[in-house]
């Protein structure tokens, strides 16, 4: 009887194995995990949350994915426990275009100025959108960064990375003027032209 028990439980374990993939069919590949890479980012949204995320970001960021594109925003794309300096300097690294949507308090932030400064020293191909602001209206000036206080180098670096964005042509919109759908189609016309002028 312990000999049929026997039989009938390897033969349950062979029906197991069968049924898994092969590599967890054998001992020395059970505790492999594969890794598929994730391919960089197609474009990079630098934006100051509070003034965009609910509307011009967001629906840029989902206008973009729906259309297949592979956008990078920050309040999408990270995850708990990830190094926010880190994720974000990569994601500017790897990705083909910098939208950058101004907004009047987005020259407040420390962090949306560094992402400007980076795109602009790497040199990546930056679009410039003025969401509800005119480019005069923005300056370097006071800039939250917790309770650190920022060196006259990195003050001259931002306003330099201002004044550049400034002289790009961009994109602008009134959000009680303009009509959302023909804007986020012009972005997105105007991003896809950058992307192939950049392979």
């Amino acid at each position: 009887m312990l000999i049929a028990r026997e039989v009938a439980v390897k033969a349950a374990t062979s029906r197991t194995l069968q049924a898994l993939p092969k590599c967890f069919a054998r001992p020395h590949c059970r505790n492999k995990v594969q890794t598929v890479p994730v391919p960089p980012h197609d474009v990079f949204i630098s934006h100051r949350g509070p003034d965009t995320r609910r509307n011009i970001a967001g629906l840029l960021h989902d206008y973009l994915l729906k259309r297949g594109l592979r956008p990078f925003i920050d309040y999408r794309n990270l995850k708990a426990g990830e190094k926010l300096s880190e994720k974000i300097d990569t994601a500017i690294r790897e990705c083909k275009v910098g939208v950058v949507v101004f907004s009047r308090r987005y020259c407040e932030s420390y962090y949306c100025l560094h992402e400007l400064a980076l795109l602009l020293e790497l040199p990546k191909i930056v679009i410039p959108i003025f969401y509800n602001v005119n480019p005069s209206q923005l300056w370097v000036g006071h800039i939250s960064n917790g309770t650190c206080v920022l060196d006259q180098i990195e003050l001259e670096r931002f306003s330099r990375a201002l004044e550049k964005a400034k002289t790009i042509v961009g994109l602008r919109f009134d959000s009680s003027r303009g009509y959302w759908l023909e804007f986020l189609q012009s972005a997105y016309d105007a991003i896809i032209e950058q992307i192939s002028k950049s392979s």
